[in-house]
């Protein structure tokens, strides 16, 4: 355990970087305990860690990525059938796009191609809100125990509402356009390894330049929400004491747009003030799901009827993702 938390601790939350920072910004003469030099710590900080841990893991998972491009996932979702093949389309989610922007496009095609909507749904549903990233970077905040349940419960969430939109028979109220436009089968080229590799490089250039903005920002609001807002407000808010802390959470969460790596800093500074576990991963479901620009997206695919489901399946168990995560807290931290 010791190794394990040398691990979390060093490697994943890279708190020697933080140590060097302090003592660069002492040198500097600011005090990193007051307000002003805290912020600028907490900024560089995070901001330089979230780039390293953002780069590798796009890298890696970009990798992985290259061996499942659209017409191999489409062929290896319709090799099974019923729970099974939803099982199958949550899990290939974790290895694609991290927002859910740059997953309705995989969406659209895989629907288009014919697949049953409730497989696509889950792919939906999963790709946005778990991925191997995820897995990762919640670690190096909350440990490994919360992490890995994180992930798990977004599968089974990812599953559970795509088997619910397979049952209702939502498929006519799929836009005419999708269901009606076919796929056309193109054999995806074999890369050699370098190929991949450089595949690898230029994903991680292009997400880091799409997702660094949000870095900033969201590194920004953790900052002012780490020394600036006091304790008090926080656990009034987001604490235990208010019972309805993961439905705002989720309210605030939905109408921003970020992918996790976005939200890792507000949840840190959140988590360092006293909110619940379980209101700050709700918002961080929220955000990473349910954002207004993927939903306003999603309406061009779907009709309002499938995109209310849609919207309810995941704010409902979202919610109650937040409420289990809150009651057993004691358990995870």
């Amino acid at each position: 355990m010791s190794v394990w938390q040398w691990i979390q601790d060093q490697v994943l939350g890279m708190k020697w970087l933080n140590v060097q920072i302090g003592r660069g910004l002492s040198l500097l003469g600011l005090d990193t305990g007051g307000r002003i030099g805290g912020s600028i710590q907490f900024f560089l900080y995070d901001v330089l860690k979230i780039t390293v841990l953002l780069c590798f893991l796009v890298f890696v998972i970009s990798y992985i990525q290259s061996y499942f491009p659209p017409e191999r996932s489409k062929r290896i979702l319709g090799r099974f059938h019923g729970v099974g093949a939803n099982i199958v389309s949550a899990l290939l989610g974790t290895v694609t796009p991290f927002c859910s922007c740059s997953s309705i496009p995989l969406f659209i095609g895989f629907t288009s191609a014919g697949l049953p909507l409730g497989v696509t749904f889950s792919f939906l549903i999963s790709s946005p809100m778990v991925d191997l990233g995820s897995l990762i970077l919640l670690m190096s905040i909350f440990g490994a125990k919360a992490a890995v349940i994180y992930v798990v419960v977004g599968l089974v969430i990812a599953v559970a509402g795509g088997t619910l939109i397979e049952h209702l028979h939502m498929e006519p109220y799929v836009e005419e356009f999708i269901r009606s436009a076919g796929s056309v089968d193109i054999e995806a080229p074999t890369l050699s390894r370098q190929e991949r590799i450089l595949y690898a490089k230029e994903q991680a250039a292009f997400t880091f330049r799409k997702v660094f903005p949000y870095i900033l920002i969201g590194t920004g609001i953790g900052a002012v929400i780490h020394n600036w807002i006091p304790e008090s407000w926080i656990e009034m808010v987001l604490g235990g004491s208010n019972p309805f802390g993961a439905v705002l959470a989720v309210l605030v969460g939905v109408p921003m747009y970020a992918d996790i790596f976005g939200t890792i800093p507000v949840a840190e500074a959140l988590l360092y003030k006293g909110a619940q576990l379980g209101t700050i991963l709700a918002f961080m479901m929220a955000v990473t799901t349910l954002s207004l620009p993927s939903i306003i997206m999603l309406r061009k695919a779907v009709k309002p009827r499938l995109l209310a489901l849609f919207i309810g399946i995941c704010t409902i168990s979202i919610i109650i993702v937040g409420y289990l995560f809150n009651a057993f807290q004691f358990l995870l931290l």
